[in-house]
């Protein structure tokens, strides 16, 4: 359908088709409807999953955060409240789903310096982990050189690593760590996040690089980044299981790899 059918079916003007399309505006809920129906989207769990969202676009936490965080980093957050399940890959530093504060200060403060900003990002990126309760499932594979490489002090390097333990201890997350003794494999994939949406078709990948970010839908992608996923996840050490007795761990496996760093820091 061109721009001027779309205007016409949901009374609107062509300009207002355009912000739609770019995201600019939100689509009422009752021209939703109808572009549905002139797609050929029939009534299903997409339809109503589609009509959910157009219900509750852009209410959310994240509201407080318009004026001072950029337009990618709150869809990031409106995506992660929406996921039933995450995925993260981080290629360098401890996940900013898992970071205590003081971790997410110094990370920041390497590329922030103006204070007032500084203390909105790192505000902004510890609201975020309010999701981690909600989710049916997280699993995060982190680099060894994520646990090894000194962000901050001695002491902010514990307290992280000790969060990551207590975060690995929820029933619905997975920790893995990929060793070094695993070869350059991990340094090759860039970090990524692949968001559940709860219908495959809603299913979102999102890859960041030095100049802004990437929000994916297109499925053959997000496959080829989910079988990325399980290969290293099969590489990696075993899960983090805190309820582990030590003395009943036969190999080596993310935990003592942990609490192994954990020790160096003293």
């Amino acid at each position: 359908m061109s721009g001027d059918d779309v205007a016409a079916l949901i009374d609107a003007d062509r300009s207002r088709v355009s912000h739609m399309e770019a995201g600019r505006v939100d689509v009422p809920r009752n021209g939703l409807y109808k572009l549905l129906r002139a797609y050929g989207c029939e009534e299903g769990p997409l339809f109503e999953a589609l009509m959910e969202m157009a219900h509750d676009r852009g209410k959310g936490w994240w509201d407080e955060y318009k004026d001072t965080q950029s337009r990618r980093a709150l869809d990031l957050a409106e995506l992660e409240s929406r996921a039933v399940s995450i995925r993260s890959h981080e290629s360098a530093v401890i996940p900013g789903m898992f970071q205590t504060e003081d971790y997410a200060r110094a990370v920041i403060a390497s590329v922030e310096s103006d204070h007032r900003k500084l203390d909105g990002w790192v505000s902004f990126r510890i609201d975020r982990q309010r999701v981690l309760t909600e989710l049916q499932s997280y699993h995060a594979i982190i680099p060894e050189s994520g646990l090894r490489m000194r962000v901050g002090s001695a002491k902010t390097m514990r307290d992280q690593l000790l969060r990551l333990i207590e975060i690995a201890r929820l029933p619905h997350v997975t920790v893995q760590v990929f060793p070094f003794e695993m070869g350059p494999y991990s340094t090759f994939v860039r970090s990524f996040v692949l968001l559940g949406g709860g219908i495959p078709e809603l299913d979102t990948l999102y890859r960041e690089h030095p100049t802004g970010a990437d929000f994916i839908g297109d499925g053959e992608t997000i496959a080829d980044y989910a079988r990325m996923f399980e290969r290293l996840s099969s590489l990696a050490l075993a899960p983090i299981d805190p309820e582990a007795a030590p003395e009943r761990v036969e190999t080596q496996d993310s935990l003592r790899l942990l609490q192994h760093v954990l020790y160096e820091l003293r």
